[in-house]
Order: C-alpha cells, then sequence, then structure tokens
C-alpha cells in the first residue's frame, strides 16, 4: 500500500474494476463495515442504481432504522427526488445516486446564488455549458463526491461523513472521470470553476486523505484490465493503486500427493458402476484443481506488477445475502 493508514481511516475510497466482477458488492461490504466500526459512512453509486438500498431494505429488522441522527437527506433547490438523496440505511450507514445531469444543475446553482433550478435546467448557458464542455458532468460529479467529504458543506443541516466510499465506474471509463479535474483545470484557469477543480484534484492526489481499491477477478482479461488501470492511475493522478481485491477466488484443494492419488481413482481392475462413479470423481476434482490452479497463475501475475492482493473466496449461491456482504467487509476491514 502507499499509506500505512488503513484505507477506512481516509476521507475518500474509490472503488473500481471490470464491469461484471463485484466492484459493487465490494463497495457495499466496505460501507457496512465502516459503519459497524462508527464511521458515518456514505456509499456513493453513479447513475440510476441505488444497488445498495433495495439491498439494505431487504434486511432483518436489526439493519434498519434511522443511523445515528437525522433522516434522509434531501438535495438543495428546486430538483429533489429520490436521485440525489442521502438516504439513511442504518446505523451510521447511508447511500445516494448521482446523476451527473442533476449534480450539474446543484453545481451551478451553488456558483449563481439562489437562481431557481428549473429556471437554470432551461437556460441557454446551462444547456450550452452542458452541451459544449468536455467532461463537464464527469466534473461535476466528481465536485458532489469532494463535497460529501467536508465538514462544511454547502448545505447548512446537511450530514457529515468521516468516510465516503465511491462506486465508480468500471476500469473503462473511471479514468475520465477521476481526470476531469484536470481537463477543467486547463480550461478554466481562473474563477469557482477552477477553484473547486482544484480542490477536487487535491483531494484526488493526496494519500492521506483518498484511496484506491481495484476490484477484479482471476481471469486473463480482468486481470489485464486492473494492471492496466494501475497504468493509468499512475500516470494521470500519480497514484498507485492501494490494494486489489481479487473476488470469487477457489481455493487450492488437493496437494501433488493427493492430485496423484486422485489420479489412480479409476485405475486398472475396476469395473462397472463402481468405475464409473470413481472416473467421474476424478474427472471433477482434476477441474476443480486446474481451474483453482489458473486463478492463482492469475493472482500471482497481479502481485508480480507489484500490486497488494486479498482474496475473496467463491461463494456457491445464486446470490449473495446481506450477511455474507457483511462478513466480507469485516474480513476486508481487517487487513486494508
Amino acid at each position: 500500500m502507499t499509506n500505512t493508514a488503513s484505507l477506512l481511516e481516509r476521507n475518500l475510497v474509490v472503488v473500481t474494476g471490470k464491469g461484471g466482477v463485484g466492484k459493487s458488492t465490494i463497495a457495499a461490504a466496505l460501507g457496512l463495515a465502516a459503519a459497524e466500526r462508527g464511521l458515518r459512512t456514505i456509499v456513493v453509486e453513479l447513475g440510476d442504481q441505488r444497488r445498495l438500498a433495495a439491498l439494505i431494505a431487504d434486511d432483518s429488522p436489526d439493519v434498519g432504522g434511522g443511523g445515528g441522527g437525522g433522516a434522509a437527506a434531501s438535495s438543495a433547490g428546486d430538483v429533489a427526488s429520490s436521485t440525489g438523496a442521502e438516504t439513511a440505511l442504518g446505523q451510521n450507514l447511508w447511500s445516494v445516486t448521482i446523476d451527473p445531469d442533476r449534480a450539474l444543475l446543484e453545481w451551478l446553482q451553488a456558483l449563481g446564488g439562489r437562481i431557481p433550478g428549473r429556471v437554470l435546467a432551461h437556460s441557454g448557458t446551462f444547456q450550452y455549458f452542458a452541451a459544449a464542455a468536455p467532461g463537464a458532468r464527469e466534473l461535476v460529479s466528481m465536485v458532489k463526491v469532494w463535497e460529501l467529504t467536508r465538514s462544511d458543506r454547502w448545505r447548512r443541516r446537511a450530514q457529515r461523513y468521516d468516510l465516503v466510499v465511491l462506486d465508480a465506474p468500471a476500469t473503462g471509463h473511471v479514468l475520465g472521470l477521476l481526470h476531469s479535474p484536470w481537463t477543467f483545470g486547463a480550461i478554466a484557469r481562473v474563477g469557482p470553476i477552477f477553484g473547486q477543480a482544484e480542490q477536487v484534484r487535491e483531494l484526488l492526489e493526496d494519500d492521506a486523505r483518498s484511496g484506491y481499491l481495484a476490484v477484479t477477478q482471476p481471469t486473463d482479461m480482468a486481470v489485464g484490465e486492473t494492471l492496466d488501470l494501475r497504468d493509468g492511475l499512475n500516470s494521470q493522478l500519480g497514484r498507485e493503486l492501494d490494494a486489489t481485491i481479487v473476488n470469487a477466488t477457489l481455493p487450492r484443494r488437493f496437494d501433488a500427493d493427493e492430485m496423484a492419488r486422485i489420479a489412480r481413482l479409476d485405475g486398472p481392475g475396476l469395473g462397472g458402476r463402481d468405475a464409473a462413479v470413481r472416473r467421474s470423481a476424478r474427472l471433477a476434482a482434476q477441474a476443480v484443481h486446474e481451474r483453482a490452479r489458473i486463478q492463482h497463475n492469475q493472482i500471482a501475475r497481479l502481485r508480480r506488477g507489484g500490486l497488494e492482493t486479498q482474496t475473496v473466496p467463491f461463494v456457491f449461491s445464486e446470490q449473495l445475502d446481506l450477511n455474507a456482504i457483511r462478513s466480507i467487509g469485516r474480513r476486508l476491514a481487517e487487513r486494508l
């Protein structure tokens, strides 16, 4: 890790990874673990997701409730709705979904004073800015994330958070999101836009305040994307991955001597039904062993690339329940 402090001691943890590897599950697990440790935590989703809120809503009664003070906080001005609302999910745990267009409205309202949201949304200036400025939505999304980390938030009675966990876009898009403050810093060299872009940039560069977590699976393509993410993060932000979570990892169940014995299960002298059963058992054991071997070779590839890795075992279930996700979070929190 680039900083000896725990990831949960930062203000912001960015969680990303190839689509489908389980990054949203890991983000939820970290949020639950931080909340259990007494940290006022918010998990941020981008776009119209609300996965964490739906998951917690199905939990047992002991997880529900007001969550350490305050009802769900709604977005400012004329644009409040379920998207953008900071929703209390449990003790010390909140979630919010950031819609980029909505964040752009809120941002321009903050810059422009008390202009009503619906007036601003239909103004030519807003439409021109949203269409013409490269990366505008990415920047304002990151400004919103940065604002959540602040003790002096824009709204007077807004919640204060110890930790913001960002369930970021997949690796193919996350660098554009994270690099947006640099893009806008080059365009707007003075004024409030430049000032906020600079503050976001400082947060993303500071390894005492922010951390980066990659989630992958032990496959060639997912590991390759993780190594590319490491390179892009370093070249564009000057940062390293603090850790890599290898999800859905199979254990090594057999050593070399055991595999030699398994190979002899359907040897000569066996016949009939027993032979068929033993042959099936041998093939199944060999297939599992080979799959685990390939996976651990991919984990070794990450480690050769200088990445600190933590594994999350494969769960033989159609869907993880909340207790399983909480267990993953506790395990990771002890190691990160």
